[in-house]
């Protein structure tokens, strides 16, 4: 009889172990399939791990903190700089951020140039910052202010922010970009194609979120360095509105070739879906009337792209100064040279 109750006591023992491991078992099993979520946002799990397994500081590659569509509010007047600080992440000086909880997967110098639009930099700043706080990647906001009062290059100021954003930092990626343009899907990474130029800028509300032409690529593009570096960077000689984006890309009725296709370059549309961007309404500034010689300098892109560029640009960084949301840089690009 105590033999018999040692082998029952023994049983209950093994009945036990068993459930408990088929309990186990299963607990495993719904938490690796079960969409767990805090605040709205998936907990890391078997099936979704939160960081690569080779290295455990990365950044996913899809940011946890997305939204999708989230369109501005252009709705009432802009906040003040100093509002717009207070609602942001902390951010170091000259608008540079880069995510406390993982190491960023894009380092981007976004690159804007700009004169007299204090209100559109204040809707962009406000909306940016947020935007790309979201997609968890590293970043500085560089403002290219033309000084005096002459006509707008906004070639030959991207040529100057790109190079002196290069002299700053190590980035991966340089993101040119319109002041009035403000993006209305977060999932349209700022970072970079390591294989081909991007237009991020597909589609924009005042063309009804198609695209006027096809060779369009105006707005805000991607680029990593040494992309920029192979097409020599925007044309110099554009003043007034209109041309150096066309330059890039241009139609097929102005000329035959491209600075992109002239490297041999392809370049890339994010899609029409996420690419989407609204642009803040406004007239046309005085000294940036449209481009009398736009159509001629195009032709002449073939010809010249290789000496008129990043490589020839002349100009003079008259300050620098680190704002609590931007660098700005007020530039010299010298004057337009009547012809």
């Amino acid at each position: 009889m105590a033999r018999f109750g040692l082998l029952l006591k023994c049983g209950r023992w093994a009945l036990s172990l068993a459930a408990l491991a088929a309990l186990t078992l299963t607990i495993r099993y719904v938490l690796a399939l079960a969409p767990w979520t805090v605040g709205g946002h998936a907990l890391p799990s078997a099936a979704h791990p939160a960081q690569s397994s080779a290295d455990p500081t990365e950044c996913r590659a899809v940011s946890p903190l997305l939204v999708g569509p989230c369109p501005p509010n252009l709705s009432s007047a802009p906040p003040s700089l100093e509002e717009i600080r207070r609602k942001s992440s902390p951010l170091s000086p000259g608008g540079a951020y880069s995510p406390p909880e993982c190491r960023a997967r894009h380092r981007s110098a976004i690159v804007v140039p700009y004169r007299d639009r204090s209100a559109h930099l204040r809707a962009f700043l406000d909306h940016l910052h947020l935007f790309l706080q979201r997609q968890q990647i590293e970043y500085r906001i560089y403002v290219v202010e033309q000084w005096g009062r002459g006509t707008f290059n906004r070639g030959k100021l991207l040529n100057a922010g790109v190079r002196e954003a290069l002299r700053d930092g190590n980035w991966s990626c340089v993101i040119t970009h319109d002041v009035d343009l403000l993006p209305e899907d977060d999932r349209n990474t700022y970072g970079c194609d390591p294989l081909h130029p991007t237009h991020m800028s597909a589609a924009v509300d005042k063309f009804h979120y198609v695209l006027p032409y096809v060779t369009l690529l105006g707005g805000v593009v991607a680029a990593t360095p040494e992309h920029f570096t192979t097409i020599n960077g925007y044309s110099n000689r554009f003043w007034g509105w209109g041309g150096e984006d066309d330059d890039l890309w241009n139609s097929l009725a102005c000329v035959p070739a491209s600075r992109f296709s002239l490297s041999g370059m392809k370049v890339v549309r994010r899609p029409m879906a996420v690419g989407r961007y609204k642009m803040i309404v406004h007239t046309n500034d005085r000294g940036n009337e449209p481009n009398p010689r736009r159509e001629n300098l195009l032709r002449q892109s073939g010809r010249n792209w290789r000496s008129d560029g990043l490589s020839s640009i002349n100009y003079k960084v008259l300050s620098k100064k680190l704002e609590a949301l931007y660098t700005k840089m007020t530039v010299d690009i010298g004057e337009e040279r009547a012809t």
